[in-house]
Formats: C-alpha cells, sequence, structure tokens
C-alpha cells in the first residue's frame, strides 16, 4: 500500500479527505491509530457500508481545482525546473497569480 508508508510524514491533522481509491481497511486503522478522523466514500463493492461525513467530503472539489490552475501554468505542469526550491517557487507564485486574479 503506496499511502500507507506516507502516513507518518502527515503533518497534524484532524480529518483527512481522499476519493474511492484510498478506501481500505489497514488505511483506515492506520489513520486512526494516528488519530485522524477519516472522510472517504466506500467503495462500490465493499460488502458493508461505511458512514462518511458527506458535507466535508464536498469541500474536496476546491482542492482538485486548486490543481487544475496550476496545471494551466507550462511550468509547473511539465515540471520545468530542475531544482525542488525553484519549482516550488514556481508553484508559489502560480497559486498567487491564481488567487489575486479570483480564477
Amino acid at each position: 500500500m503506496g499511502a500507507g508508508l506516507l502516513i507518518d510524514a502527515l503533518p497534524p491533522a484532524r480529518d483527512l479527505i481522499a476519493d474511492r481509491g484510498y478506501d481500505s481497511d489497514p488505511y483506515r486503522a492506520a489513520l486512526l491509530a494516528r488519530g485522524i478522523s477519516s472522510c472517504i466514500p466506500p467503495r462500490k463493492n465493499r460488502k458493508t457500508d461505511i458512514p462518511y461525513d458527506r458535507l466535508l467530503y464536498r469541500q474536496r472539489h476546491r482542492v482538485e481545482i486548486m490543481f487544475g490552475r496550476l496545471k494551466d501554468w507550462r511550468r509547473v505542469a511539465t515540471r520545468y525546473d530542475r531544482c525542488a526550491h525553484t519549482c516550488s517557487s514556481a508553484i508559489c507564485i502560480a497559486a498567487t497569480i491564481n488567487f489575486w486574479i479570483g480564477e
């Protein structure tokens, strides 16, 4: 499980919002062990339905929209910069301009 390896690197959080691709019992248990509530809708083929906060899950679209707008910037989408700090700076500039323009 690839996402399970990154749980230790997560910053302190109250909730984690993810899509159906992250719906697994070990992943949910690892999140719960760190004290993070999971807001992950169950997969269609799951035998037992796991409840999740639908109102909180609807907020996920804001993050998706932000990544979509960042991908409009060719420099960011193709990872034009070789250095991580330069790439991070380009992402920050693009995000600031997108916020300023109000797209």
